[in-house]
């Protein structure tokens, strides 16, 4: 890697939940593992089933991880922002990718080997550790996500699917998702999605602008969530 993208990997290690018990020195020799890969809006950068010999960290965009679902469509698990880590259920197991990874933005992302890294594991038990604490989070929120699409009404899941994405500190939340990614992620069609935005938009719950979903009152959004929650 070039000199700003160690710095960048070495900033990863740094901020990651994972890495953050080690010492410098082996945040330092692990980014020096470390090589890079750039993608492109949009470009796959694998699909589930495949080889996997590697776990990813995004250094720069977003990265989505996905599986796929009858008649061509797919569930979104989670969009990952920079500083995020995925792949790491392959590195670990050496068997096939478990879900689907796409670039969602140009993106950069820092890529460590099984073969570098299953030594340095070894010889590192606290990052062991959190590393299976990071695969022990990663299991529940997919529980989550299908105890959601079996058990929860649409509202309640388009409405927990769109207050995943973090608020701004200031002013609405926009959001650039199409009605079918919120189909996606919320386990429905495009037409039952695009009904409830309608129903919301007519209520003053959000706006559908330009192809933005404008979050107008997230404490609505909150109360259909909680309301189904305490109705089971």
């Amino acid at each position: 890697m070039d000199n700003v993208t160690t710095e960048r990997a070495r900033k990863l290690l740094d901020g990651c939940a994972l890495f953050k018990a080690l010492g410098e020195r082996e945040r330092h020799d692990l980014a020096a593992l470390a090589r890079s890969r750039s993608f492109t809006a949009n470009e796959p950068i694998f699909h589930v089933g495949e080889p996997g010999s590697s776990m990813m960290g995004v250094l720069v965009g977003v990265v989505r991880i996905s599986l796929p679902a009858p008649k061509g469509r797919e569930v979104i698990l989670a969009d990952l922002p920079a500083g995020e880590l995925f792949g790491e259920i392959a590195l670990l197991d050496g068997k096939p990718r478990s879900a689907s990874a796409m670039a969602l933005t140009n993106c950069e992302l820092m890529v460590l080997d099984r073969r570098d890294m299953l030594p340095f594991l070894e010889h590192n038990p606290t990052a062991c550790l959190n590393l299976m604490q990071l695969l022990c989070t990663r299991i529940r929120r997919s529980d989550e996500r299908m105890a959601e699409i079996a058990f929860f009404d649409l509202p309640a899941r388009l409405a927990r699917a769109l207050l995943r994405y973090p608020a701004p500190a200031r002013g609405p939340q926009k959001l650039a998702l199409s009605q079918r990614e919120l189909a996606e992620m919320s386990g429905a069609t495009r037409e039952n999605v695009n009904r409830c935005l309608r129903e919301w938009q007519r209520r003053g719950i959000l706006e559908l602008k330009n192809r933005w979903t404008i979050i107008l009152k997230p404490e609505a959004l909150h109360a259909i969530e909680d309301a189904y929650e305490q109705s089971r």
